[in-house]
């Protein structure tokens, strides 16, 4: 076995039996489309899209460690806005400085670097042609007292494409008060940024009190994740950002004592989806039009045992079929090479020819 497969499997752990040996059974892998060196070409060469969006979508593509398989690896640092720049950057304060993210994402081997106007504005100049950019263009800021949750517009596409991005990112609060407003705003941008040659990134988030019930959580349910994601790509996102699913049931904790909200069907929950890690995330790649437009999931907060969640979130996205991982605080909340080797550590599972699709 190789040294960096050898290194995968320990950190996995308990879960290598768990997360290696699985073969999915409800979504059968050959339905899926697949990452891979031929993906815009195979997928997007059929779409709508306009040429210099395939251009685009293939420098993404065709940058850094995971360059020209298909997977991506993408360092995001809108948290400035979306947490405070001070919880966000107090942990290692180097980055205040927008050209050190940007570093981070070069030396990490990223396919690209995901964050705010400002932050990739102010160094556009110098490294716009080094690592694709993805401009995030809104936000929801935390100084409005008392805080409230809305994603707002903070950015255009024509700034975006000006400063030489390649792509635009947005979140859209699927769920929330606001989605209805959000959705229009969210899908108007996204058709300007693909006439102008953009590609698309789309934040797919729920964002809702009721999520929370009987004592559960079911912001990150796989059924209703997965169908945030599937509204993702009727409004074009070219590649779709999620957060791992959790749980599973979130339409139906949602219609219980005589609530009734949305629809699902009993096949969601004993066909297409187990309570595997694996399974629950495919739920989430078929929601996608079956891989066609990528999933990548997040790789959530900083905090103890990083490089190892890291790994294990990267190896149940690859398994069910997803197209990598878009970690932000696990790498920037630490001094910069312990950063670098994360996200070595993340592009590794998707190198590892021996970590399949299940």
């Amino acid at each position: 076995m190789s040294k960096r497969f050898d290194t995968i499997i320990s950190l996995l752990g308990d879960k290598t039996d768990s997360y290696m040996n699985h073969v999915c059974k409800t979504v059968d892998k050959n339905l899926l489309h697949l990452p891979g060196p031929d993906f815009v070409e195979r997928i997007f060469i059929h779409s709508n899209r306009p040429i210099p969006v395939l251009r685009s979508l293939q420098n993404i593509y065709s940058q850094g460690r995971l360059a020209n398989t298909g997977y991506l690896s993408i360092l995001p640092v809108d948290q400035g806005i979306e947490h405070s720049a001070g919880a966000s950057f107090a942990p290692c304060p180097i980055y205040f400085d927008p050209e050190n993210i940007v570093k981070l994402a070069i030396e990490g081997g990223c396919n690209a670097v995901a964050s705010t106007l400002g932050v990739l504005g102010i160094v556009a100049r110098k490294y716009a042609h080094r690592i694709p950019f993805i401009v995030k263009i809104n936000h929801n800021e935390l100084l409005t007292y008392p805080n409230k949750f809305d994603q707002i517009m903070f950015a255009s596409i024509q700034q975006a494409k000006d400063m030489g991005a390649v792509a635009v990112g947005a979140t859209i609060y699927f769920g929330s008060d606001e989605s209805a407003r959000q959705i229009i705003e969210v899908s108007e941008a996204f058709n300007m940024a693909h006439e102008l040659g953009l590609a698309t990134v789309l934040w797919c988030y729920l964002r809702n009190n009721a999520f929370k019930t009987g004592g559960k959580d079911y912001h990150t349910a796989a059924d209703l994740t997965g169908q945030a994601n599937h509204l993702g790509v009727t409004i074009e996102a070219d590649i779709i950002k999620q957060k791992l699913p959790e749980s599973n049931g979130g339409f139906l904790a949602l219609n219980k004592e005589g609530v009734s909200y949305s629809k699902t069907h009993d096949k969601v929950y004993s066909k297409l989806s187990t309570d595997h890690p694996i399974d629950l995330t495919r739920l989430q790649v078929i929601h996608c039009y079956m891989g066609r437009a990528g999933l990548i999931n997040s790789g959530g907060p900083s905090g103890k045992d990083d490089l190892a969640q890291a790994v294990q979130t990267a190896v149940v996205n690859k398994r069910a079929g997803g197209m990598g991982l878009i970690s932000g605080r696990k790498a920037f909340q630490k001094p910069m090479e312990e950063g670098v080797k994360l996200l070595n550590a993340i592009q590794d599972v998707y190198l590892e020819e021996k970590i399949t699709v299940a």
